[in-house]
Order: C-alpha cells, then sequence, then structure tokens
C-alpha cells in the first residue's frame, strides 16, 4: 500500500560519458560492443493495459459494457452503476446524472511497479438512446533506466545512473559497471557500507548493447546507446539557446500572460531556464527537473518542461498530496457537510457515539489536530520505532484494515499539543470526511474541487480497503497542480467560484505549529522568505523528489515545480531555494526600475530535522 510507490511512474539511468555527457551520435558506431563508454537508455511500459473508449449500453437484459476489447454485465441499483472486468483488469463505479451523462470513477489495478488500485475520473455522455461513452485514461506505468558510463583505470566503469521518477541510482548508492567478458555487474555502495551488486546481466550481441535485470523494477532491461537527444538530457544537447515562449491558453481555466506585462523579469527567466537546460547530468547529483510553471495576478506566465515530461502526463505529488487532501475536506466544510474542526475523530468514526472504553485523551482527538498533525498518536514517519509509521504500516504490518489499525495505534502526546510529520493522520482526516458524509472522497473531490477548477485527469491511490490515500501520492497534471496554489492565493476562490471558505484558507495557511524548523499550517508549510530588504510570508506544498507548490501572497505569486530527486539531497535543496534565490528577485514591484539588473540571492531555508512541534503562541 505504500504510497509512495504507488506513484512510481518511470525511472532513467544515466552514465558519466567519457566524451562529458554529450555523446555526438544517435545511432551505435560498430556493431559489436567493445566499449561501454557512453550513454546508454532502456524501457519499459508496463500498462494498465485496459484503458480507451468505455461504451455502456442497455439491453432487454440489463446494461452492459464494453472497452479495450473486454465485455461486462454492469449492475444498477437506483442510479447507482458499476461493473468489474473478469481477472482483476479494472472496474468502475458511477452513477447517472440528471443530465443525462454517467460520472465516476475508473479503478486500475496494481502494476508490476505499483502496489496498489488507483481510481481517476470518467465521464460518459449520452451518445444514443441507452448508450454512452467516454474515455478511460488509468494513466502510464513507464519505467526508463539511463546509464553513463566512463571508462575507470581498473577497466572498470564508472557509473551514474539516474532516475527522473525514482531517483534509483541515489537511493542504491550506484558507483559503477563491471563487464567479465559478457557478463555484466551493476555495483553500488551507500555511505559506509560496503559494495554489492545492485543487477547483473549480459552483452547482447543482437542488436548491440546489454541486458540488466533489476530485481522488483520490472526484471530485465535491454540498453541501447542513447545520444544528443535523449531524455536523460532536460533538452536536447544541440538544441539552440532557450529563449522564452507565452505559455498557450488551453481553456482549462487559466490566462495566459507574458513575463514582461506581469513584472517578471524575463532575462532572469531565460537564464533561469537555460541553467535547468545545461544541468550535467552525468553528475549523479545534478537536480531532475520535470517542470517549472509561475503565475502572476492570476495569470499563467511561464510553463517549461524537461526530459520528455509533459503538460499531457500526470506526475506523482507525493507529500504535496496532502494538500489536495486538505482542500477536499475544506471544500466540504465550505458545501456544510456534517462535519466541523472540532468535530470528535473517533465519534465521527464510530457513527456518532464513541467507542466503549476509549481512552480520554482520543475522546479530545479533533479533526483539526488531525490536519496540523498534531493528534498525539505515537506515528512519526522519521521514528522507525512508531507503530503508526507509514513506512511500517505499508511495508512492514500491512494490516487488513489501515484506518482501523491506525486507531488503534497508542498515543504519544495529548492532542493539540504538539505535530509530528505522520502522513497517517490525513489519510485518517479523509476517512472522516467519508464516514459523516457516508460518500467516497472521491465524488466529493470531483463533484466541490476537480469539475470547479476544470480538472478532468487525475490518479488517487488507494489503501488496501478501496479508501482514497489521504497521505501523498495524488498524480495530477502539472498546469492542474498549480490551480491550488492560486485558489489557496485568491482566499478560496477559482475563476470567481468560492470553494473554500476564506477563514479556513486563512487558517490553512497561517503558522499553527512548529515543524521541521518551519511552520505548518493544515497541510500547508509555512515560512518567511528574503525579498529586497524584507521578509515575505510564504506558504507551500511539499512532496518528496522535489513536487514544490509555492504561494507568495505579497507578490501575487505562484510557483510550482516537479522533480525526480528522491534520493538527492542536491537537487531538493536546489529546488527547495529556487524561489528565493532566483525568481523573487526577477519579480517586480510597482515603482520597480525594469531596467535594474536582476541578482541571484544564496539562500538556504532552515526547514530541515527538527524535535520542535509545539503549538505556536499567538499575540
Amino acid at each position: 500500500m505504500h504510497p509512495a510507490r504507488l506513484a512510481l511512474c518511470a525511472l532513467v539511468l544515466a552514465s558519466a560519458a567519457s566524451r562529458a555527457q554529450r555523446p555526438t551520435t544517435d545511432q551505435p558506431q560498430s556493431s559489436t560492443v567493445q566499449d561501454l563508454s557512453g550513454l546508454w537508455a532502456a524501457k519499459k511500459w508496463f500498462g494498465p493495459d485496459v484503458r480507451g473508449l468505455l461504451v455502456i449500453d442497455r439491453r432487454t437484459d440489463g446494461l452492459h459494457a464494453e472497452i479495450a476489447g473486454r465485455y461486462a454485465a454492469v449492475s444498477q441499483k437506483g442510479s447507482e452503476l458499476a461493473f468489474d472486468l473478469a481477472g482483476d483488469q479494472g472496474r468502475f463505479s458511477g452513477r447517472l446524472e440528471k443530465a443525462g451523462g454517467i460520472r465516476g470513477h475508473w479503478i486500475r489495478p496494481p502494476t508490476q511497479l505499483s502496489y496498489g488500485y488507483a481510481a481517476s475520473p470518467v465521464l460518459l455522455e449520452p451518445i444514443a438512446p441507452g448508450r454512452w461513452a467516454g474515455m478511460v485514461d488509468p494513466g502510464e506505468e513507464e519505467f526508463s533506466f539511463y546509464i553513463f558510463a566512463r571508462r575507470a583505470g581498473d577497466g572498470s566503469y564508472d557509473a551514474v545512473l539516474r532516475n527522473p521518477e525514482f531517483d534509483l541510482g541515489n537511493q542504491q548508492g550506484v558507483r559503477k559497471l563491471v563487464r567479465d567478458a559478457d557478463a555484466l555487474r551493476l555495483v553500488a555502495a551507500r555511505p559506509n557500507q560496503a559494495e554489492r551488486v545492485l543487477s547483473t546481466g549480459m552483452i547482447q550481441r543482437e542488436p548491440d548493447g546489454f541486458s540488466l535485470t533489476f530485481a522488483g523494477r520490472g526484471g530485465t532491461y535491454d540498453f541501447k546507446r542513447d545520444g544528443d537527444a535523449s531524455l536523460a538530457f532536460p533538452r536536447p544537447r544541440s538544441a539552440a539557446p532557450y529563449h522564452y515562449v507565452l505559455p498557450p491558453a488551453l481553456g482549462d481555466g487559466w490566462q495566459a500572460a507574458t513575463l514582461a506585462s506581469e513584472r517578471i523579469d524575463r532575462p532572469a527567466m531565460e537564464r533561469l531556464v537555460q541553467s535547468i537546460i545545461n544541468m550535467k547530468m552525468d553528475e549523479a547529483d545534478a537536480p531532475e527537473i520535470h517542470a517549472l510553471l509561475i503565475a502572476r495576478h492570476g495569470k499563467l506566465v511561464l510553463e517549461e518542461y524537461f526530459h520528455g515530461f509533459s503538460r499531457d502526463q500526470l506526475h506523482t505529488l507525493r507529500s504535496a498530496g496532502k494538500s489536495i487532501t486538505g482542500t477536499t475536506i475544506g471544500a466540504a466544510l465550505h458545501a456544510k457537510a456534517p462535519l466541523k474542526l472540532d468535530s470528535r475523530v473517533y465519534q465521527v468514526m464510530n457513527g456518532g457515539t464513541f467507542p466503549p472504553g476509549l481512552e480520554a485523551r482520543k475522546r479530545d482527538m479533533t479533526l483539526e489536530d488531525l490536519l496540523t498533525m498534531s493528534s498525539g498518536h505515537f506515528c512519526d514517519d522519521t521514528d522507525d520505532k512508531a507503530p503508526g509509521n507509514e513506512d511500517y504500516i505499508g511495508d512492514e504490518l500491512r494490516p487488513p484494515n489501515v484506518i482501523d489499525y491506525f486507531m488503534s495505534v497508542p498515543m504519544a502526546t495529548d492532542p493539540g499539543t504538539k505535530s509530528v510529520y505522520c502522513s497517517m493522520q490525513p489519510h485518517l482526516a479523509l476517512a472522516m470526511l467519508e464516514e459523516a458524509t457516508h460518500e467516497t472522497p472521491l465524488r466529493i473531490f470531483d463533484r466541490l474541487v476537480a469539475r470547479p477548477m476544470k480538472i478532468t485527469h487525475y490518479s488517487w491511490p488507494l489503501d488496501t480497503n478501496g479508501r482514497p490515500y489521504g497521505g501523498g501520492s495524488f498524480a495530477i497534471r502539472a498546469r492542474d497542480f498549480l490551480k491550488f496554489g492560486q485558489l489557496m492565493l485568491n482566499g478560496g476562490t477559482w475563476n470567481g467560484r468560492r470553494i473554500l471558505d476564506a477563514a479556513y484558507v486563512k487558517a490553512a495557511s497561517s503558522p499553527q505549529y512548529h515543524l521541521r524548523n518551519i511552520y505548518y499550517g493544515y497541510y500547508w508549510w509555512v515560512e518567511d522568505y528574503p525579498y529586497k530588504n524584507r521578509k515575505i510570508r510564504i506558504y507551500s506544498a511539499r512532496g518528496a523528489g522535489g513536487q514544490l507548490l509555492f504561494v507568495a501572497p505579497d507578490l501575487d505569486l505562484v510557483v510550482e515545480t516537479m522533480a525526480g530527486n528522491y534520493s538527492n539531497r542536491r537537487g531538493m535543496k536546489y529546488l527547495g531555494n529556487l524561489i528565493a534565490n532566483s525568481i523573487m528577485p526577477a519579480v517586480r514591484e510597482p515603482g520597480d526600475d525594469p531596467t535594474d539588473p536582476v541578482k541571484d540571492l544564496d539562500w538556504t531555508s532552515p526547514y530541515g530535522a527538527s524535535k520542535d512541534g509545539s503549538r505556536v503562541k499567538r499575540p
């Protein structure tokens, strides 16, 4: 169930080339593999296979569904429709709407790379009397490897293994590629540990290349030489220097505008994007950036993608998905769901009454305690001994009922007194919403958030009991993720439609607790950043790897990154400081001279490990 694994999309391997990181051809130079120096690439696709047009039609014996050459009878109870494909190939749950369509979610099964199910929205429109059709897009599961190899003095090859979506090379500490006749070994070593063989393989004569087998990562991969246009690089090495391009208006709710019209220095942004393009990817800890988007004054002014990632693709948010959970709950509160910030957790989860014999501290626990990660459960994700630790629950324990188990976890502190980073708390908060409304949060999110914000494509991982996981790894397109920052900046409205109460937005984006050397609100981090000769308040959604969404109200600015630095400290540090060092200095205020040169800062966020989780004292 581990949500981080649920979201695995693609891995990219890169090897340190003897020609500096600039292979000069896209084709192999010889008919046999003599020298492994250079850049090698491999990719596999893992589905899901079932996708495309879904048709439901009414016949004399009831409703029937057809998708991807599979067929199933559809059950109907009132307006509710559902069917399962044989062999656990997918299932659908939806509802007939008064307008005539069918709206619901497609539940895709686990793949070789993902450990669980995930839900994607589906809209079937009437195409004839008693017939509906619509597209099912469950997302893509790909695994790509790029290896940069450079001959070492001992006859082996120094190797860099890069993975834009999982960072396996840095996670495992890949160091070298060793050849013994036609046998290969990819060798890794974590700091202060002995070398070990991560993968083995063979030279392949037809076609020229080699294979490596990665246990638990999709099996055997066939590597071929790659060149200047490789997706291991942010952009093709031979590409012309970057010049700014106005983002397109796509009818998705974003109005586009130029950097200049919104008073952001264009030369500074061109330098920034070019510096990303020029990243030396044959260095193991070079930052891996997939998307950079900027909005100012409510308009999209910059939209750039790298490493072959595109605006049409879903990207995991990792823990930044917690902010999606908070938005879903906030939208339900605005819509008058039978739930309040001071609703008692165990009372709601037990159908309105407290379980007999429940200890006093658990009786006192509220929804707001979960929103601020101050429930008091012994569940610190950084503590391997904590029974409520996300990794322990998902990777080791795998309880038959995740929520029931977490609610049984012992208390470490009184609720509302100390905040600890615990991914199971937002999951329980989302479960509270389901129990209070008797409706899956999937439908609540789709109705109250996604549709009003024109978000038509996403993937929400489910826990082992079919509940949408509230702790992270929600997958979404970059332009849609940026909307959540703008929603917060607008005080809870999107294009004039209110989705969140202004009071909820203020509380969510204000310091409630000390956490990791900065502050925490309702699944939003809060911090003070340098700007000119003063400090300004920033709040952000943060996910492992560099899934970051920054909101700067004083500058009317929203900045987003998507990236793959899951085990790359240099990459995470670079992105965590990017807005303060390279973007905010380029933002002009009224009265600023537009010809003044822009200078980057050299500032480092204090975000990091800390034992202080105390409540912020109010003046």
